[in-house]
C-alpha cells in the first residue's frame, strides 16, 4: 500500500513533535493505553495508520463530521470544482451560495424555521442560539442538562457539563443545569427569567440515553407556557444520523431553534448553522451587522454543504440509514450490553463504570475506532458512517463481537 507523504519519517518523531507543541498529555495518555495511531490515508468508512497497514473502521466519525464517509467523491468533486472560481467570500456582501444554503436548510424544516445564521463551528452556532435567545426575549437565563456537551467556547461551555467550564475557571451568571430526562426538575428550573432551554436531542457524551416517551414534548410545552425559547442541539444527531433529517422528528416536537454542524461540512470544510423561527431571526433584521463571521458561511463551505444535502435528500437515503441501523443492532444483540439506537446513532451501555473505556480499547485493537462516552464511561459511542454497505456492516459487527463478546 502506498501511504501519503508524512512530515516526519518515523512514528516516534511524529509523537515527539506533537507532544512538544500540541499536547503532551494526549500523547502520554495514548502511550499508557497502548494506542499508537497516527492518522494517515482515509477513504469511505476507513482510515489507515500513517506508518503501517493497519486499517480502522471509523465509528467515531468526529461526532458525525464523517457521516458520509471520508472523502466522499460527490463532496470532494463539488469542492474541487468550486475551487476554480470560488473562495471564502465576504461576510458583508450578499452571496448566492449563502442564499441557496439558507433556502435548503429552511426547507428541511418545512419552512417552519426560515431564518439561518451560518458559522464555522458547532460551538459558535450554539453561541448564536444563546445570544439571540437572550437578545430577543430580554431575559438572561439559560437552562441545560447535566452531562451535556455543547462546545468549548464561553457560552457553549457554560451550557455544557461542569467539566467543560470549571477547569477554565468559567462561572457566568444565568446558567442552570438540571438532570437529563427529568421534566420535574426542568419545571422547577424554568422561570420568568429563562431565555432558552437548550438540550441535545440525545446526549452523546452522556452515553446516548434515549429520551423517555413524551419528555421532549413536555419540555416544549413547558417552554411555550413560560415564554422561553426551546432550542435543540442537533450537531451530532441531525442531518440523517437518526434515520430522519432531524432526530427530534422522532419525538414530534417543533423547536424554536435547531443547531447543526459537523456533518454539514462533509468532512472537508467546517460548517455549522443555527436555524430559527421568524420570531427569533427577526433580531437580525434590526441588527444586520451585530454578528458577523469572516469564515461563517464561506462560499466554499456552502458549496460543500449543498452537496451534503443533495446526498442526504436522495430518495431512499434515510430509509437506508434505518435499515443499516437495524441490521447492525441485530448482529450486536449477542453482546452483554444495552443497545441504545436511533438510526445509526448508537450507544452500547454496560453495568460496570469503566466498561466503555475497556470496550473502546478492545475495539481499537480489533480495527474499529470507537470511543467511550466522556460523561458516562460505562458506555461506548458508536457512530459509523451512514454509507456502510451490507458486507461492511457484517464485517464491522464481526470485529466488534469478536472483541467484546
Amino acid at each position: 500500500m502506498v501511504h501519503p507523504a508524512q512530515p516526519f519519517d518515523t512514528r516516534s518523531e511524529t509523537m515527539r513533535v506533537f507532544a512538544d507543541h500540541l499536547s503532551r498529555g494526549k500523547v502520554e495518555t495514548f502511550e499508557a493505553l497502548g494506542i499508537d495511531i497516527v492518522l494517515g490515508r482515509r477513504e469511505g468508512p476507513f482510515f489507515w495508520d500513517a506508518y503501517d497497514d493497519r486499517r480502522f473502521y471509523n465509528c467515531h466519525c468526529n461526532g458525525g463530521v464523517f457521516n458520509l464517509g471520508h472523502r466522499n467523491p460527490r463532496i470532494t468533486d463539488a469542492l474541487r470544482d468550486a475551487l476554480d472560481s470560488v473562495d471564502v467570500g465576504n461576510h458583508h456582501l450578499v452571496s448566492g451560495w449563502k442564499a441557496e444554503l439558507g433556502r435548503r436548510l429552511a426547507a428541511t424544516t418545512g419552512g417552519r424555521l426560515p431564518g439561518i445564521v451560518l458559522s464555522p463551528s458547532g460551538s459558535e452556532a450554539i453561541e448564536v442560539a444563546i445570544k439571540t435567545s437572550i437578545a430577543v426575549s430580554g431575559r438572561q437565563g439559560v437552562v441545560s442538562a447535566h452531562g451535556s456537551y455543547h462546545g468549548h467556547t464561553g457560552l457553549a461551555a457554560m451550557a455544557g457539563d461542569a467539566r467543560y467550564h470549571e477547569p477554565f475557571g468559567l462561572s457566568l451568571p444565568g446558567f442552570t443545569h438540571v438532570p437529563w430526562d427529568d421534566l420535574g426538575a426542568l419545571d422547577a428550573a424554568v422561570g420568568d427569567d429563562t431565555a432558552v432551554v437548550l438540550l441535545e436531542t440525545v446526549p452523546a457524551t452522556l452515553g446516548m440515553p434515549m429520551p423517555s416517551e413524551g419528555y421532549l414534548a413536555g419540555v416544549q410545552a413547558l417552554c411555550r407556557e413560560r415564554g422561553a425559547f426551546f432550542a435543540l442541539d442537533e450537531v451530532q444527531t441531525g442531518l440523517g444520523r437518526s434515520g430522519r433529517m432531524w432526530c427530534h422528528e422522532h419525538d414530534g416536537t417543533e423547536p424554536d431553534i435547531i443547531i447543526t454542524g459537523k456533518g454539514l461540512g462533509g468532512g472537508l470544510y467546517p460548517m455549522s448553522a443555527t436555524l430559527m423561527t421568524s420570531e427569533v431571526h427577526r433580531f437580525y433584521d434590526d441588527e444586520p451587522f451585530v454578528h458577523v463571521s469572516s469564515y461563517g458561511g464561506s462560499d466554499l463551505g456552502c458549496v460543500v454543504a449543498l452537496a451534503v444535502l443533495d446526498v442526504i435528500e436522495e430518495p431512499g437515503f434515510l430509509d437506508r440509514v434505518e435499515e443499516v441501523g437495524l441490521q447492525l443492532e441485530k448482529e450486536l444483540t449477542v453482546l452483554p450490553c444495552e443497545i441504545r439506537r436511533r438510526g445509526l446513532f448508537m450507544g452500547l451501555k454496560w453495568p460496570d463504570k469503566d466498561a466503555g473505556v475497556l470496550a473502546a480499547k478492545a475495539c481499537i485493537d480489533a480495527g474499529v475506532f470507537a470511543i467511550f462516552a466522556n460523561n458516562d464511561t460505562s458506555a461506548l459511542q458508536l457512530l459509523p458512517p451512514l454509507t456502510l454497505t451490507d458486507p461492511q456492516v457484517d464485517e464491522l459487527a464481526g470485529f466488534m463481537v469478536g472483541a467484546l463478546g
